[in-house]
């Protein structure tokens, strides 16, 4: 089943559209690796249930769970974290986009 689409943000589905894409496999994985990872920095006693913060990924990979790679954060720094220019991430897209653009 494909939601409506429609141009007014009014009659938006957004409970369709969510649960297309929580329902795609590899969102399911990635929502795993994230509950994995705020599961072991719980029991690693850095992270308790309910304290209101994230846990970040530094490589900004979910299933990458290794202690190294995991960090307790506000969730407002957490969030904002992904608009800096040297995320992992947009280095990535940077790498990409020229590659493209070599190409064409």
């Amino acid at each position: 089943m494909s939601c409506p689409s429609h141009k007014d943000p009014k009659k938006r589905d957004y409970k369709c559209e969510n649960r297309e894409f929580a329902s795609k496999p590899k969102e399911k994985k990635r929502r795993a690796g994230r509950v994995k990872a705020r599961r072991r920095m719980i029991k690693e006693g850095r992270a308790h249930k309910g304290d209101g913060k994230d846990i970040h990924h530094k490589d900004g990979n979910p299933r990458n769970n290794s202690l190294k790679n995991l960090s307790v954060q506000s969730t407002k720094q957490n969030r904002n974290h992904w608009d800096d220019d040297d995320t992992p991430l947009k280095k990535m897209r940077k790498k990409v986009s020229k590659k493209l653009s070599r190409k064409a």
